[in-house]
C-alpha cells in the first residue's frame, strides 16, 4: 500500500492523498507521514514518541523525589583559560503535574505539531563581497539567516573590510529587540539577540606561476599543448624574464626538493596537468624540473600551482597572512580560517602568533582570542587530519582546492569522514565551496546542488558556506534564502525519520571515548538535557553560561531543538555561532541572580523560540557555599 501511495500520479489520487494527510485526527502510515511532510511543510510534525523510545537507552535515571530536576557535581574548566565556568545560581519554577489522561483520550490523543519559527539548527556562513557589502543587501542577508560573515582576505582590501564590518554592525543594530515583550515582573534589561560573527579567511602560503613575458595588460595568456615539454624554474632571473610556453617560473624555491619523477603538477586549479619527468636533485638551490604537458589549455599570469601528494616546507602563515591577522584582531574578528594547513604544528604556530598579537595590541590576558578554523584542502592535511583536529577549534572542508589535490570522486568520501570525526569530538565543521554555485548567475539552484546541501545537513555539518554566490553573484539574498529553505526542509524531514539522521545518531556517541570531556560531569548533564528534550518533546533547551563550554557540550549531542544560550558578553556569544543549534542571546545585565531564569524565558519567548504552554529544558550552574558548583537541569512549562 505504501508503494502505491508514493507512486500515485493521477490528480484524483494525489488529491485524495493530500486530503487524507491533512486530517489532524488521521492515523497515518509511514509513507503518509512522509507525504504530509513534503506536501505541507508549514505543518511540520514534531518528532513522534518513538524518537524518545529509540533514544531512551542513554537517558539518565531520575529519582522520583528530584521534582523534574537533574543535578550533578560540576567542576568543568574552560578549555581556553582553565578557569571554572561559574554562572549565577539558577532558579527555575517547578513544572505543575499534568492532568491525568482518561483511557478514552489516550486512544485519540494527537501531539500538536512543532513549528521551529524559522530558527534552523544548521548555520550559514556567507562570503561578503562587492554585490553584498552595502547596507541594504547586508541587512537582507542578516534578516534571511546569515550567521557568520566571511571576509576573504585573498581579495578584500582594507577599505572593503572596514565597510563590510561597519554595515554588518548597522544591520544588527537596525533590529529592535523584544518587540511586544512584557517585562513588568523582571528587572529591565535589553538583551542583544541579533548576534552575527565574523570569520577572517587568510590567503595562505600559496604557490603561483610568474608573470608571462610581454603580458603588459595583465590579461594575456599562453597556450600549453599536450605532449610538449615544459621546464619549471625557481631562480629570480626567470621571474624577471617572464614565463613562456617552454619555461615557467614558479615562486617556490624548494620545488625540486618536493617533487619526484612521476608526480603531478597542477596549474590554475587543475585546468592544466603536468607530469614530472626529471628533477635536478643534485642542486641545493633552484633546481629545475622537467615536465610533460598532459592536456592542452591556456595559462594566465600568476596562476595557482598545486603539488598533490608532495611534502612542502611552506610556512603556516605568509607575511601577508600575519599582517591580515593582526589587522583582523583590531576589528575583533571571531574566527581565523587558516588556509593550507598541513599539520598540527602549523595550527600551533598560528595560535602562538595570536597570543603575540594580543600582547602587542595591549589586550587583557583573559580576553578570548580568535578561534582557529583549519581549512583542509591538501593531501598532507588529510594525512595529518587527526592531529590537526586535536589542535584546532574547528574544521572547514574546503572542497575547492581539495578537489584539485585528490581524485574528485573521493571528495565526498573525505567530507563524510571529516564531518564524522568533528562530530565525535564536538568541534564545529563547515562544509564549503560550490554549494549553490549556479545561483551566482541563475535565480534557482540545480537539483544536484539542493541534494548537496541536504546531504551536508544529514551528515551532521554544523555550517554550510556560500562563497562567490553571495560575494559577487547576481542573487546574493535569494541564494541565502534558498539555502535556508533547503536546511529547513532537511531538518524538518529528518526530525520525522530519526533512522536517517546520521549526524544526530553520531552526536549521541560524542565524548564516549577519548577527548578532554570524556565521562565529564559537563558531558553527562548535556547528554541528559538532550535526552530530556527528546522525551518531553521540548521546544528549546535554554542554557545559562559564563564561558560557552556548556552549550558547546549540549550542541555536541545534536538535539533537534534550538539551544538558546544566555551569554554574558558579545564575544562569547559570537564564538558560539558556528555550533549547530546554538542561538546566543547577550544579556545586557541589570538582572538580579534570582531572576535570570524568568528573564531567559521571556528572552526566548520574545525571539519566537518558545510560546506559552511549551515544555523547555533549562541547563545551568548553581553555586553554593557548602558544596561548590553544581550543573543543574530542570524541566519547566512556559507560562
Amino acid at each position: 500500500m505504501s508503494m502505491m501511495l508514493v507512486r500515485a500520479t493521477s490528480k484524483k489520487t494525489v488529491a485524495a492523498i493530500t486530503s487524507s494527510v491533512r486530517k489532524p485526527s488521521a492515523v497515518l502510515p509511514t509513507s503518509s507521514v512522509f507525504l504530509s511532510t513534503l506536501l505541507d511543510s508549514s505543518k511540520s510534525p514534531r518528532p513522534s514518541s518513538c524518537v524518545g523510545q529509540q533514544q531512551r537507552w542513554y537517558q539518565p535515571s531520575i529519582p522520583a523525589h528530584s521534582s523534574n530536576s537533574f543535578v550533578t557535581n560540576f567542576d568543568l574548566p574552560d578549555p581556553t583559560t582553565g578557569e571554572e565556568e561559574v554562572d549565577e545560581h539558577l532558579i527555575i519554577p517547578e513544572e505543575p503535574s499534568p492532568p491525568p489522561i482518561s483511557s478514552s483520550s489516550k486512544k485519540t490523543a494527537v501531539r500538536k505539531p512543532f513549528v521551529r519559527q524559522n530558527k534552523q539548527l544548521t548555520k550559514i556562513v556567507a562570503t561578503i563581497g562587492p554585490t553584498s557589502e552595502q547596507l541594504e543587501p547586508m541587512t537582507s542577508l542578516v534578516d534571511s539567516g546569515l550567521s557568520v560573515m566571511r571576509l576573504n582576505f585573498s581579495h578584500a582590501t582594507v577599505d572593503e573590510v572596514e565597510l563590510r564590518c561597519k554595515n554588518l554592525h548597522l544591520a544588527q543594530c537596525k533590529k529592535e529587540p523584544h518587540a511586544g515583550a512584557e517585562r513588568s515582573d523582571v528587572d529591565v534589561h535589553m538583551p542583544e539577540q541579533h548576534v552575527r560573527a565574523i570569520l577572517l579567511d587568510t590567503r595562505g602560503p600559496e604557490i603561483r606561476t610568474g608573470k608571462l613575458r610581454n603580458d603588459h595588460s595583465g590579461h594575456e595568456t599562453i597556450t600549453l599543448v599536450a605532449g610538449n615539454t615544459i621546464n619549471l624554474h625557481t631562480a629570480q632571473i626567470w621571474a624577471d624574464n617572464g614565463s613562456t610556453e617552454t619555461d615557467l617560473f614558479i615562486d617556490y624555491p624548494s620545488l625540486h626538493i618536493s617533487l619526484d619523477p612521476g608526480m603531478k603538477v597542477l596549474l590554475d586549479d587543475g585546468a592544466i596537468t603536468l607530469t614530472v619527468r626529471s628533477v635536478e636533485k643534485e642542486k641545493e638551490f633552484h633546481g629545475s624540473v622537467v615536465c610533460t604537458i598532459d592536456n592542452t589549455g591556456d595559462l594566465r599570469s600568476r596562476a595557482g600551482v598545486n603539488l598533490p601528494g608532495a611534502e612542502t616546507d611552506l610556512p603556516a602563515m605568509s607575511d601577508k597572512d600575519k599582517v591580515d591577522i593582526k589587522y583582523g584582531m583590531t576589528k575583533d574578528v571571531d574566527y581565523i580560517a587558516a588556509s593550507f594547513i598541513q599539520n598540527a604544528e602549523g595550527v600551533r604556530q598560528i595560535r602562538r602568533y595570536l597570543k603575540d598579537c594580543a600582547r602587542d595590541l595591549g589586550w587583557d590576558t583573559a580576553a578570548p582570542l580568535p578561534l582557529i578554523i583549519s581549512k583542509i584542502e591538501s593531501v598532507s592535511a588529510l594525512q595529518n587530519f587527526d592531529e590537526i583536529l586535536a589542535e584546532s577549534d574547528g574544521i572547514m572542508v574546503a572542497r575547492g582546492d581539495l578537489g584539485v589535490e585528490i581524485p574528485i570522486q573521493q571528495v565526498t568520501n573525505a567530507q563524510k569522514e571529516m564531518v564524522a570525526a568533528c562530530n565525535a569530538v564536538g568541534k564545529p565543521v563547515i562544509v564549503a565551496t560550490q554549494m549553490l554555485e549556479s545561483m551566482a548567475k541563475n535565480p534557482r539552484p540545480t537539483r544536484a546542488e539542493v541534494a548537496d546541501v541536504t546531504n551536508a545537513v544529514y551528515d551532521g555539518a554544523d555550517c554550510v558556506m556560500l562563497s562567490g554566490e553571495t560575494a559577487k553573484g547576481k542573487y546574493p539574498v535569494e541564494t541565502l534564502k534558498m539555502m535556508n529553505e533547503i536546511i529547513s526542509g532537511a531538518e524538518t524531514f529528518v526530525s520525522t525519520r530519526p533512522d536517517l539522521d546520521v549526524g544526530s545518531g553520531r552526536g549521541i556517541k560524542a565524548f564516549a571515548e577519548g577527548g578532554p570531556f570524556a565521562n565529564s560531569s559537563g558531558a553527562a548533564i548535556a547528554k541528559a538535557a538532550v535526552a530530556a528534550a527528546a522525551e518531553r518533546q521540548a521546544s528549546a533547551i535554554i542554557v545559562l553560561t559564563s564561558h560557552g563550554t556548556l552549550p558547546r557540550l549540549v550542541s555536541a549531542y545534536r538535539p533537534h531543538v534550538p539551544i538558546v544560550t544566555i551569554c554574558p558578553s558579545g564575544k562569547i556569544a559570537r564564538q558560539l555561532m558556528l555550533h549547530r543549534g546554538i542561538h546566543p542571546v547577550v544579556s545586557a545585565g541589570g538582572v538580579s541572580p534570582g531572576r535570570k531564569c524568568p528573564a531567559a524565558i521571556l528572552d526566548a519567548k520574545a525571539m519566537g523560540y518558545i510560546k506559552s504552554g511549551d515544555d523547555i529544558i533549562f541547563v545551568g550552574i548553581e553555586k553554593t557555599e557548602e558544596l561548590g558548583n553544581f550543573a543543574v537541569m530542570k524541566v519547566a512549562t512556559v507560562p
